[in-house]
């Protein structure tokens, strides 16, 4: 039996062949997954990597997307969509979510909740494992800031929980964390008072709406800020803002990001990418460092 065969047998519906990923990223732009299987419970996650390991076959794991620029030759292997698995738990002072759970919905009852720490973080637009895996953060909070826990399984199908302690959080990073999959996460909270809280996040979301060019396709911010400066700082006095490729730009309302704007292709956005780099390090010696993610083979 191959191995889509195996997939097929055990995810049945929840495994797709060719499945085109630009419904499954925010770019909404790139090519097909070869595979994409929704593992649900920890036997389907044992199941899957198992399997990836013992065919050597190569192994994604995706959220909302939200951070990812995928090839427009697609990607080859199984892609595993954490999304199906979305439960929220809200106990007194603790926040049980599961990995494809969106991080906005925890924030938003970590707050009706009265617990404060994460509502800040209201409006990114990831799931809560992409946010652990990343540090994501905004406003001056990261998810790391009230993280107490979180679940994982290796690549060999072992599971094991990690405490916040055992790792080093720092800006958009995670240092020592084995290879693996994030299954779940755990946030302790400080009491709040609601109607603060409340008025934290709807200030952080109208200010998203003013001030990000939500009306387009994008991935959020391409680039990590530089030590001591905004990437969209340079990206402005550079004289990029609207630069184009295809149909890819340079956010008028927000330098930082890409936007999106008339069916732009992954390549489109690609060379975008590599333009502003090019242009930023010519102006200011600065080389912008990518927050995005790449996914598949691009053209050199």
């Amino acid at each position: 039996m191959s191995y889509k065969d195996a997939l097929k047998e055990f995810f049945g519906p929840d495994c797709l062949f060719n499945e085109p990923m630009n419904t499954h990223t925010t770019y909404r732009a790139g090519g097909n997954a070869e595979v994409y299987v929704y593992p649900q419970t920890p036997e389907a996650w044992e199941f899957v990597l198992k399997l990836a390991r013992s065919e050597n076959i190569p192994l994604r794991v995706l959220g909302f997307g939200s951070n990812i620029l995928v090839s427009g030759r697609g990607i080859g292997g199984i892609t595993c969509s954490t999304k199906k698995m979305n439960r929220i738990l809200v106990e007194e002072d603790t926040i049980k979510a599961q990995a494809g759970a969106p991080l906005d919905k925890v924030c938003e009852l970590a707050c009706k909740a009265g617990l404060a720490g994460m509502e800040k973080l209201s409006g990114i637009p990831g799931s809560v494992g992409g946010a652990v895996y990343m540090n994501a953060g905004a406003y001056g909070q990261e998810t790391a800031d009230c993280l107490d826990y979180f679940d994982i399984m290796d690549l060999e199908g072992r599971p094991a929980t990690l405490l916040k302690s055992d790792l080093k959080f720092s800006y958009r990073k995670v240092e020592g964390l084995p290879p693996c999959v994030i299954l779940s996460a755990g946030f302790k909270l400080p009491p709040g008072d609601f109607t603060q809280l409340m008025a934290a996040r709807n200030s952080v979301q109208h200010s998203r709406v003013e001030k990000q060019p939500l009306e387009f396709p994008s991935a959020g911010s391409v680039f990590k800020r530089p030590v001591g400066d905004y990437a969209s700082r340079l990206i402005d006095a550079a004289g990029l803002r609207g630069l184009s490729v295809g149909g890819a730009k340079v956010s008028e309302k927000h330098a930082g990001f890409i936007v999106n704007f008339n069916h732009a292709t992954a390549e489109d956005i690609k060379t975008l990418i590599e333009q502003v780099r090019e242009k930023v390090k010519e102006a200011f010696g600065v080389e912008l460092e990518l927050e995005q993610i790449l996914w598949g083979k691009f053209e050199e």
